[in-house]
């Protein structure tokens, strides 16, 4: 509301011979005796003062300060009149004309255009008089009809500049964002400092936006990056056809859409040159022609990107010592002990989920879960390399996933496994070193300590390919004298820079690699700071090579008393697999290192088929490793719960899993029970102590380590843009669970801890590779 009748002054002065009106998005209307009011898109003003129904009529456009005072003199003195108009431009509601002008049509295109940027709030005829005065450049690079969109830009009052060299603002066109030619075009235009806007027209969903400024925000390299990503199933189609370019698709919109973006970019090009700034411009804009559904995708910068950053950024992160800093633990942090709730990760991390321009398209409640039981998946696991046919099937891992106790949980858990394998897949700016290992030194480890492959494995390697999934890939024998590329590596036991190949520690994308290496995500970790992803990274190693220490010696182990925990978690599963015609049960499979290992277990009573699936868990606190198995047990039951009498019914088609479920049985695989001669296990089988900061739990896990005559390795894969902790944790000697069968800890480590008497013959080891 606007009251007549301040103390301002001044503006006699700046209205001088100018016609002075309301701004053309008012419409004044005088209710006498009561106020004038002002209508416009955005609401109602009311003007109220003795002498509002006299001022307001004569502010129409047509008349000069003079003319308005002489007019309204005649009811009016001449000090109030100026000190309302002061009122009134100071409150934004007045315009000024150069000249007096006659009354115009209210339709006139030139009006209404000049009404808009009054209601964005600029001038409106200093603005269209700035825009048809302007500079656009059209460019095409496939898409929308260009003539089309240049009689839209003139239609809007938009002035076109004759070469591209005298323009403010470039305006892309485009059938694809992932076009080479994009990439010259975003060059050119950052050499030349000016800014430029990508325009998608085809489709059901037109895409409009960011614009790329060379001076501040993200270029189009940093877009490209996430939106590659997606199109991760185009690699091997493309490579194929020796195709550098995203794929070609056939067009695909109506005249309505196309007309539609075609104008939304008019629109858009109006505002940039008009003088609007605001966050939006720096968005991704989608808009979705089947449901009306327009959308804004976040555009981040790379602060390590090629063309617009500091390309050097991750490997001189990677070269640096890995420096343990106190960290102490939140409260209410779920099922582990880490620096943030789940709550903080989410709030923190959650714009990585995005279908254009996250790392993440969605996370989903996995398909056929219980209810009760909270497991989500969040795409393609970039760990998975599909090294032989019978890889390219559908498998258990063939989804990046997450399990928890509650839906928040579960959804941080899917978001850190999918960030996880995004920073652990080579983008191409990680140091390496290249050589082979025979010249390199002391410095190199051999690929074969954390490989654990044994002699006969390779030898029999191409009849075991055929038979096994990419999960159980033996690769060619390693040539020692071939150079490789090398990437450095962290010891913290020896306090020094370790060298390993580049291969085994990056996923790549599918891709073989040139020394026949391969990455596996064991050790692997995302967390809420670096001291938590190693430690969540150690506790994978040890918890993979306990399982491998029971599983493929078949040795029996104590069970543990569910009831002695008082977790509400397995009351929870409990009547979830009984609900299902299911058993369950946990054992007990600790190690040399101490920590709580357990593997959960489930088995179906109600058909031949017993459907057996396992989950697993370790954790210094027992609480925790039992809530991490049990969960892990929860997220494999949505692939057996509607498995049928008649084989049917099973959620994956991989070879391996089904035929375990479908043949496996306790009574022929004792080892899956608990030893009935071993006290089931209580918390207190461990006298744990907790400790408050994960700097602590880094210190235990070194000496843990050390004690053992081992070495603990680490490598930061924290990708800047993303900003989460991301590290690889190693230990040379200690076991993967899939078939790796090299002598060492598999074979003496059970005699130590009294499980055999003596190591068992290579051959006697489990037949059935574990497949989760």
């Amino acid at each position: 509301m606007t009251v007549f009748g301040g103390e301002q002054a001044g503006f006699a002065a700046d209205a001088e011979g100018a016609a002075v009106g309301f701004k053309l998005h008012l419409h004044p209307l005088v209710v006498p005796g009561e106020a004038a009011y002002l209508v416009s898109r955005q609401g109602v003003t009311a003007l109220r003062g003795g002498h509002a129904e006299t001022l307001v009529p004569l502010l129409d456009g047509t008349r000069d300060v003079a003319g308005i005072l002489r007019e309204a003199g005649r009811t009016l003195d001449s000090a109030s009149v100026m000190s309302s108009l002061d009122d009134l431009m100071a409150a934004g509601l007045l315009r000024l004309h150069p000249r007096v002008v006659s009354p115009v049509d209210a339709g006139d295109p030139t009006r209404t255009a000049e009404a808009y940027w009054d209601l964005a709030g600029l001038d409106g005829a200093a603005t269209a008089a700035r825009l048809a005065g302007g500079a656009l450049w059209v460019e095409s690079a496939g898409g929308l009809d260009a003539d089309a969109v240049r009689r839209a830009c003139a239609a809007n009052g938009i002035g076109l500049a004759s070469d591209p060299d005298a323009a403010d603002l470039t305006l892309v066109l485009c059938d694809d964002y992932l076009a080479p030619r994009l990439g010259e075009i975003d060059r050119a235009h950052r050499a030349a400092g000016r800014p430029w806007l990508p325009v998608r027209g085809c489709g059901a969903q037109p895409w409009i936006g960011p614009f790329f400024r060379p001076d501040e925000g993200p270029c189009w390299h940093c877009l490209s990056a996430r939106l590659a990503g997606h199109r991760q199933s185009e690699r091997p189609l493309r490579r194929a056809l020796g195709i550098e370019g995203p794929l070609p698709r056939p067009a695909a919109s109506l005249a309505a859409g196309r007309s539609l973006v075609v104008d939304l970019a008019a629109l858009e090009t109006a505002k940039w040159l008009a003088g609007i700034r605001d966050a939006s411009q720096g968005e991704l804009h989608t808009w979705d022609t089947l449901r009306m559904r327009a959308t804004a995708h976040r555009v981040d910068r790379l602060p390590q990107c090629r063309t617009c950053g500091d390309p050097g950024l991750v490997a001189r992160q990677v070269r640096r010592p890995f420096v343990p800093v106190s960290r102490p633990k939140a409260s209410g942090s779920g099922g582990g002990h880490r620096a943030l709730t789940p709550d903080q990760m989410l709030a923190r991390y959650g714009h990585l989920v995005d279908p254009v321009t996250g790392i993440v398209k969605e996370i989903r409640t996995a398909p056929h879960s219980p209810a009760g039981l909270h497991s989500c998946v969040s795409g393609p696991n970039l760990a998975m390399g599909a090294h032989t046919l019978a890889g390219l099937r559908t498998g258990l891992r063939a989804l990046s996933g997450g399990k928890g106790l509650t839906e928040t949980e579960a959804r941080v858990s899917a978001l850190c496994e999918a960030v996880e394998r995004y920073s652990g897949t080579r983008h191409g700016d990680e140091p390496v070193v290249r050589d082979s290992y025979r010249a390199l030194g002391a410095e190199a480890l051999h690929p074969y300590a954390c490989q654990l492959y044994d002699a006969r494995q390779f030898r029999d390697r191409e009849g075991w390919n055929g038979r096994h999934s990419s999960f159980q890939y033996v690769p060619v024998p390693f040539d020692e004298t071939r150079p490789t590329e090398w990437t450095p590596v962290w010891s913290l036991t020896g306090r020094t820079t370790r060298l390993l190949p580049t291969s085994m520690l990056y996923f790549t994308r599918g891709e073989a690699s040139a020394d026949g290496l391969y990455a596996d995500s064991n050790g692997n970790a995302a967390g809420s700071s670096r001291e938590d992803a190693l430690v969540q990274g150690f506790l994978e190693v040890v918890e993979r090579d306990a399982v491998a220490l029971w599983w493929y010696n078949r040795t029996r182990q104590a069970g543990v008393d569910l009831d002695a925990f008082h977790e509400p978690y397995v009351e929870r599963i409990r009547a979830v697999c009984a609900g299902i015609h299911r058993e369950l049960w946990v054992l007990d499979l600790t190690s040399d290192f101490g920590i709580p290992v357990f593997a959960a277990l489930s088995r179906r009573t109600d058909k031949p088929a017993e459907d057996i699936i396992f989950g697993f868990g370790a954790h210094f606190d027992p609480g925790v490793a039992l809530r991490r198995a049990l969960s892990e047990l929860g997220q494999l039951l949505p692939t057996v719960c509607e498995a049928r009498a008649d084989g049917g019914g099973y959620a994956i088609t991989d070879p391996e899993p089904l035929r375990w479920w479908t043949t496996a049985t306790v009574a022929a695989q004792p080892y899956l029970t608990p030893d009935p001669d071993v006290p089931a296990r209580t918390p207190d089988s461990w006298g744990y102590v907790p400790r408050a900061d994960l700097r602590d739990d880094v210190e235990a896990i070194t000496d843990l380590v050390r004690e053992r005559g081992m070495e603990l390795l680490v490598l930061d894969q924290t990708r800047p843009d993303l900003d989460v902790p991301v590290v690889k944790v190693m230990v040379p000697g200690m076991r993967h669970f899939w078939a790796r069968f090299a002598p060492g800890r598999l074979f003496h480590v059970p005699v130590q801890l009294g499980r055999r008497s003596a190591p068992i013959p290579y051959e006697a080891l489990n037949p059935v590779p574990l497949f989760v």
